[in-house]
């Protein structure tokens, strides 16, 4: 069950993510401009914080098997309006309802953590993360070999038929699990904003992860529009080839669990979003010729996924200790908050690249990672302090 939810996890995610690397044929394509390529990405995006807040919550509410079939028809339906497009407005409405119909996937994770002990939660979540990040991962490198072979429709067309097909088995072989709340939608959806209030990990976890993710959504924005420019004159297929080596970064994910269960969350965490520093400040220390700077920009971009992989690990350890009955909610005020991030990265990380280039690009991600280190420190002095005051 474990390896269907992770294997269901990471094609359904791997839809937000086709576009990541075919943000030029698409642009090209639809009569999109280069300060407007990075809307590709973003409204994807946007329409998966969408989903989270107004849609994730159900899943406290109603019978997950049957929301998730839901779920997946509306995604498969949105991916054929993204095959077939041939206009600017057709492919961003098709990538708002992609974003916002994918959030399938975050009704399941909860589910697997339903189903997982307490001692092995971290391990049971962190192998079905890692499922999602190699559908994210794989999903850049597929896109580009695919589209490079026959066209960018092509790659929205079969995800069409692979989520449609998801969506069939998961109703076939997932257990029915009903909630066992009794409340209305409006209270529901008013109950985030008090769990976002009073549930202090929360907040600090979304805050590490939007910093993380942001700059992470900005790496895979700008990075295939560099890699195609003068600089390199990479093909599609050459594209996928850096964005395959990447996917190394997925391995982070059950050492992080297992960190977890162990009680090494805080440094951890430390560790995850220095990865994420590392990731930006190697390709601008790093100088030399055209393929030493490539090899920099690939491991680059293992360390960076490393970072992001072991820290939604450890988020979603963290708030899923919170309570059972609200678990849906949580993960949903979560992946929201951390995707507002990512929308932020891709869309200004787009601007940024456009307008003043590829190093004020990369300081633009190394400052969101940055800002969210620095946000570490202030839990490390208040660890440190609470461990004296229970000492004397």
């Amino acid at each position: 069950m474990v390896t269907l939810l992770a294997t269901a996890t990471g094609l359904i995610v791997a839809s937000l993510y086709y576009a990541q690397t075919l943000v030029g044929p698409i642009s090209a394509s639809t009569g999109l401009s280069p300060e407007a390529a990075g809307l590709i990405v973003t409204l994807t995006q946007i329409g998966y914080c969408i989903g989270l807040l107004f849609i994730v919550p159900l899943g406290d509410l109603l019978e997950n098997r049957r929301l998730i079939f839901t779920g997946l028809l509306f995604t498969s339906a949105m991916l054929v309006l993204a095959a077939i497009s041939s206009s600017a407005w057709m492919f961003l409405t098709a990538a708002l309802g992609i974003g916002l119909g994918s959030v399938a996937a975050q009704i399941i994770v909860p589910f697997a953590a339903h189903m997982s002990k307490e001692s092995t939660r971290g391990v049971t979540v962190g192998k079905v993360v890692s499922g999602l990040l190699l559908g994210i991962m794989l999903s850049r490198p597929a896109a580009s070999l695919i589209a490079d072979a026959t066209s960018w429709h092509v790659v929205f067309g079969g995800a069409a038929v692979m989520v449609l097909i998801v969506a069939f088995v998961l109703r076939a072989k997932l257990p029915v699990r009903t909630p066992q709340h009794h409340i209305t939608y409006p209270k529901l959806m008013s109950s985030l904003w008090h769990l976002f209030l009073q549930t202090p990990v929360l907040r600090r976890r979304a805050a590490y992860h939007a910093g993380l993710f942001g700059s992470f959504s900005l790496f895979w924005t700008v990075t295939p529009l560099m890699l195609s420019g003068p600089e390199f004159h990479l093909s599609q297929t050459g594209i996928a080839i850096f964005a395959l080596v990447g996917m190394a970064g997925a391995v982070a994910s059950p050492i992080a669990g297992k960190l977890a269960d162990k009680g090494h969350t805080l440094m951890a965490t430390a560790a995850a979003l220095a990865l994420g520093v590392i990731g930006f400040v190697l390709p601008l220390v790093v100088p030399g010729s055209r393929n030493v700077a490539l090899a920099v920009l690939v491991i680059a971009s293992i360390v960076l996924d490393m970072g992001v992989a072991a820290n939604l690990v450890l988020g979603q350890r963290a708030i899923f200790s919170l309570g059972a009955e609200v678990r849906s909610r949580l993960n949903g005020v979560y992946f929201a908050l951390f995707f507002a991030g990512g929308a932020a990265g891709s869309a200004l990380g787009g601007w940024m690249f456009a307008t003043h280039g590829w190093t004020a690009a990369l300081l633009t991600g190394a400052a969101f990672n940055g800002a969210a280190l620095l946000y570490w420190v202030t839990e490390y002095f208040g660890h440190t302090s609470d461990q004296r005051k229970t000492a004397a």
